[in-house]
């Protein structure tokens, strides 16, 4: 029997349904749940989703169902919905602006399991804020192999003197996110995390890959620079993600990263939701350097910097 509720959030009213309905049929994690856990984790998850256009990912029938992508926000949304109206190649999209706990909640009453959000504001959409490498393994690498290039990449971001933050893609995967926060261009970034990924390859050719084809990465990394665009998206921080288990892209420490490098024991640095809420209380937002620090990039030209 479906179950629905009219509720309050910060003054809006909002019809919740079907909240009984099993989303991860392994763990038999309802869509309650996946409501509550979105309730309980927007003090830290909110600051990184405001301003930004978000791309939902829905699973109206679960993890094991057929989803669908959305950067339309849906016109039947509550009219204090805020949308952002954006140009994407040919066409505007209105985008969802996630920016308060009210439409959190409205998205994931729409089974919106992941949060893929831009690099930039909406407000300044080909002005990214940060710049990120998305490491990928091909099996049998795995995450530890993940660790090894990620401590690669910091060393590399040191010696440029630049910060990199780490955090897990609640999947398979690593990210390095690199905060900016001063005006720059997806014409500077994107060349720059390529240059950054080709100089990796160079120094481990039997570890890392910077190309695209999916033939060349297995038992190696694939340093993804291709998500520095404007038409792209990422997992956001503190996103669900649609697996067996309602495991959540979180941040990570460098300490973290070098002990999964070391033991090769990654489950230390993935977590389920009950797992994240509770990191969270004890640590806060460990991902918060990223909406503030400023950096600027060096030049790379002829590859002098590296």
């Amino acid at each position: 029997m479906s179950t629905s509720v009219e509720v309050e959030v910060e003054g809006k009213r909002l019809k919740l349904s079907n909240l009984d309905k099993v989303l991860y049929p392994k763990v038999g994690f309802t869509k309650g749940q996946v409501i509550d856990f979105y309730r309980r984790i927007a003090p830290v998850l909110l600051p990184h989703l405001r301003g930004r256009p978000l791309t939902l990912k829905r699973y109206p029938d679960g993890v094991e169902g057929q989803h669908f992508y959305e950067k339309q926000c849906p016109s039947h949304r509550p009219p204090w919905v805020k949308t952002a109206l954006i140009r994407t190649n040919s066409k505007e999209i209105d985008f969802c602006l996630a920016d308060n706990l009210p439409t959190l909640v409205w998205t994931s009453n729409l089974a919106d399991l992941e949060l893929h959000t831009s690099l930039s504001l909406a407000k300044e959409i080909k002005r990214p804020t940060m710049m990120v490498f998305d490491l990928d393994p091909g099996a049998p690498a795995a995450l530890p192999e993940c660790a090894e290039v990620g401590l690669q990449l910091r060393e590399l971001l040191d010696r440029l003197e630049l910060e990199g933050f780490p955090k897990t893609s609640g999947s398979k995967g690593l990210q390095i996110y690199v905060p900016i926060n001063r005006k720059t261009t997806y014409d500077e970034t994107k060349p720059f995390a390529n240059a950054i990924a080709r100089y990796l390859e160079k120094r481990r050719p039997d570890q890392v890959v910077s190309s695209m084809k999916k033939v060349l990465r297995k038992g190696k990394v694939f340093v993804d620079w291709s998500q520095n665009d404007e038409h792209k998206t990422t997992v956001c921080v503190y996103s669900l993600r649609a697996l067996e288990r309602p495991t959540v892209s979180m941040p990570v420490t460098w300490e973290e990263v070098e002990s999964v490098a070391n033991d090769g024991k990654s489950d230390r640095i993935v977590f389920d939701s009950d797992a994240a809420l509770e990191r969270i209380e004890r640590e806060g937002d460990l991902f918060k350097p990223v909406l503030e620090l400023k950096q600027s990039l060096p030049s790379l030209k002829d590859g002098a910097a590296l």
